[in-house]
């Protein structure tokens, strides 16, 4: 198995990303990320140490989950 220059095995970490990667993509604070880990109302994330990290996956999912929250309650009032 080859080793990339962070010493970890290559691919290992390729599904994952560090929270200021995820705070650039969706446009919102590392510190807002770190809010809603707290509130338990972000994406889901693991430590490692002191470092945070998301999976892709689990990121689209939680989006897609908050646009379907968003769509459940004004479908219900539009009567």
């Amino acid at each position: 198995m080859t080793e990339q220059t962070t010493g970890t095995p290559e691919g290992l970490l390729d599904d994952w990303m560090p929270r200021q990667e995820l705070a650039g993509i969706i446009g919102v604070s590392s510190d807002t990320l770190k809010r809603w880990e707290t509130r338990r109302i972000g994406p889901p994330c693991i430590r490692i140490g002191r470092k945070v990290l998301y999976r892709r996956g689990a990121v689209k999912d939680w989006l897609l989950e908050q646009e379907s929250r968003k769509a459940g309650p004004r479908a219900r009032s539009a009567r």
